[in-house]
C-alpha cells in the first residue's frame, strides 16, 4: 500500500535520526566456507564486496547482507549460544543502534557507500546445522536485510550507517 506523502504514517515512517555503527565485516571466500572477519572491505559499484564468492550482477537484489548486533544478541539467547558469532549467520555486516527494516524503500550510507534496501534476508536451512534444532525458527524475523551497493567505497568497522536524504537518493 502506497500512503501519500502527507499522511500521518508516512511522516512518522520518514522520521528516522537515529544513525548506526558497523561492528563486524565478513566475506565468505568460497562457498559454504567459514566466513572471514576483516576491519575494512571494498563495496564494488552494483556488483559485492571484494573478495567474497557471491558476486552480483548489477540488477542482483543481494549484493552483500546485514543484520543488526541486537538482531544476533536476541537468537543467541533464544539458542541459548552464548558464544553465537557473526559468522554463524553468514551475513557480511552487523550494525548496532539502527533499524535496519526501518529503511526498507531508502537508500542508506555506511561511511561513503551508498546502499539500497532490496529486502528482507530470510534464514536458510544451514542454520540448522550452525545452531542446532531450531536454529531456522530463531532467525525467522531476525535475518537482516539485503542491499545493492549504488556506490562503492571501502566500508571500515566503526562506520556510521545513516538514512541518504532526499536529494542524495538520486546519486
Amino acid at each position: 500500500m502506497k500512503l501519500s506523502a502527507n499522511s500521518p504514517l508516512q511522516k512518522l515512517m520518514n522520521t528516522m535520526p537515529q544513525q548506526g555503527m558497523v561492528t563486524w565485516i565478513g566475506i565468505r571466500p568460497k562457498r559454504k566456507a567459514p566466513l572471514l572477519s576483516l576491519n575494512e572491505v571494498d563495496a564494488i559499484t552494483l556488483k559485492g564486496l571484494a573478495g567474497d564468492h557471491f558476486s552480483g550482477s548489477p540488477t542482483s537484489k543481494r549484493q552483500l547482507t546485514l543484520i543488526q548486533q541486537e538482531h544476533l544478541d536476541l537468537i543467541a539467547s533464544v539458542m541459548q549460544k552464548p558464544d553465537l558469532t557473526p559468522g554463524d549467520l553468514r551475513r557480511n555486516i552487523v550494525v548496532k543502534g539502527i533499524n535496519l527494516h526501518a529503511l526498507k524503500d531508502r537508500k542508506f550510507w555506511i561511511g561513503s557507500v551508498l546502499l539500497e534496501y532490496t529486502g528482507e534476508c530470510h534464514p536458510c536451512s544451514r542454520m540448522e546445522e550452525t545452531l542446532g534444532p531450531g536454529g531456522y525458527n530463531a532467525v525467522r524475523g531476525h535475518g537482516g536485510i539485503t542491499a545493492r551497493i549504488v556506490k562503492g567505497g571501502a566500508i571500515t568497522v566503526g562506520d556510521k550507517v545513516r538514512v541518504a536524504e532526499s536529494e542524495e537518493k538520486s546519486e
